[in-house]
């Protein structure tokens, strides 16, 4: 992601009660945990409240599991969106962009 600023660390418990049901024996952060958790951490960098957003379009590419350490890049886009990427050190576990809601 050219020009994306630092990473965020994105802080999701290891027993944070979507594991539990999601897969019972080989647990997984469901995909709106993951969204979630990236649109707080934007809405927090940019100021802008989470409610101002919807999802343009989200990838869920890989699985992330309990302890599993995630960051988060993101970046503005000229029609006043945002493009964020979410990574595990083996790679890109979610991406997507948000648009702002229209008034």
């Amino acid at each position: 992601m050219a020009g994306a600023p630092a990473a965020t660390a994105l802080e999701v418990a290891r027993d944070h009660p979507a594991y539990e049901g999601h897969f019972p024996g080989n647990p997984i952060l469901p995909g709106v945990v993951i969204l979630a958790e990236a649109m707080a951490a934007i809405a927090k960098a940019t100021s802008i409240p989470v409610e101002q957003w919807v999802v343009s379009s989200t990838k869920f590419l890989e699985p992330v599991t309990p302890g599993m350490p995630l960051t988060l890049a993101h970046e503005r886009l000229a029609g006043g969106g945002v493009r964020f990427e979410v990574r595990s050190p083996s790679g890109v576990v979610a991406a997507g962009v948000l648009a702002s809601r229209p008034r």
